[in-house]
């Protein structure tokens, strides 16, 4: 098979706008493109996979009854938020649970066997990266500045951080993700402003992030792919949303705006550290002008940034698992 005729995987849920994007600029220079979703397997979608004493890879097939893949005909796998895979019901707990897991680990580990093969992103270090208290440390060492902050069960800790800042303070969650769902609907714990005054013992129930809030001018959503960077703009126009724009889109203008040289040779930096080539990172910019990390999401969403921008971050993932750049 020639380079050209190489396929690209894409395993992604079945409604993922970011994927079809992705996807729509392949189709447009003829890259043939499989879509599975990792929650098909194993009952709509087989693999087999084997493997010699002298071979550099496994070879096999990914098949869902309508499509087909060669695993060794595969040039890049973009590996955008799927589903775990789903058991057949008859199958009995705790077996159930087992054989997810088992699925899961085959489906994951036969990919990031295959040789020569672009990811974005290596879901093992995709997992590493989506660590909030780590990401800090790590921000810090490849040169970007971050807010002051304390994880802490004790009140008395967080007292003496608060009297530390001497300003206003925010909480928000070690690990990212939303609640069941409730009445239909799921639950989000947002970043939220706190006071000091009414820190008491039910810090002690569990692990409270707490950092200085940092006074923003406006908000990035700093798009990475490969060495590429863009940046999107959020002003909000609401107390809600200066505090978290997750929780009041209406009020957030949307615009442009260039990356300083020293910052996007921070984020390439801090990617490499965790050995990822994509990233959706979320900075503030002060009124003086300095950007300010809060964290990356090492599989955040972006469709929004190009549809409202008109960034070209759906070409460059595309161009990335060509192979046209680095």
């Amino acid at each position: 098979m020639t380079a050209a005729a190489r396929p690209v995987l894409v395993v992604t849920e079945q409604l993922d706008a970011a994927a079809d994007m992705v996807v729509d600029q392949l189709n447009q220079v003829d890259v043939p493109v499989v879509r599975f979703d990792a929650a098909a397997f194993p009952q709509q979608l087989t693999l087999t996979a084997g493997h010699g004493p002298t071979e550099p890879g496994y070879c096999g097939v990914l098949d869902d009854g309508h499509r087909t893949v060669r695993l060794e005909d595969l040039r890049a796998v973009y590996w955008r938020r799927p589903g775990r895979p789903v058991i057949a019901d008859t199958v009995p707990e705790p077996y159930a649970a087992w054989a997810q897991n088992q699925a899961d680990a085959a489906l994951l580990n036969v990919l990031a066997a295959l040789p020569g093969v672009r990811w974005i992103n290596d879901p093992h270090r995709d997992r590493i990266a989506s660590h909030k208290p780590q990401q800090l440390v790590a921000a810090t060492r490849c040169g970007l500045r971050v807010p002051r902050s304390i994880i802490t069960t004790d009140p008395d800790a967080a007292r003496g951080f608060a009297k530390q800042v001497g300003g206003p303070l925010i909480c928000k969650p070690v690990l990212g993700g939303r609640l069941p769902v409730e009445e239909g609907r799921a639950l989000m714990v947002a970043t939220h402003r706190v006071d000091a005054a009414d820190f008491d013992d039910t810090i002690r129930t569990t692990a409270h992030y707490f950092q200085e809030a940092i006074p923003k001018e406006y908000e990035v959503r700093l798009v990475a792919v490969g060495d590429q960077v863009f940046g999107g703009t959020l002003h909000a126009t609401s107390d809600q949303a200066r505090t978290d724009w997750r929780t009041d889109y209406e009020h957030i203008e949307y615009g442009v705006t260039e990356v300083p040289h020293l910052v996007a040779t921070a984020v390439r930096r801090f990617m490499a550290y965790y050995g990822i080539v994509f990233g959706s990172f979320d900075f503030a910019v002060t009124p003086e002008g300095e950007w300010i990390f809060f964290e990356n999401n090492p599989a955040g969403t972006w469709a929004w940034v190009e549809n409202r921008t008109g960034l070209p971050i759906a070409e460059a993932h595309a161009a990335y698992l060509r192979g046209d750049t680095a």
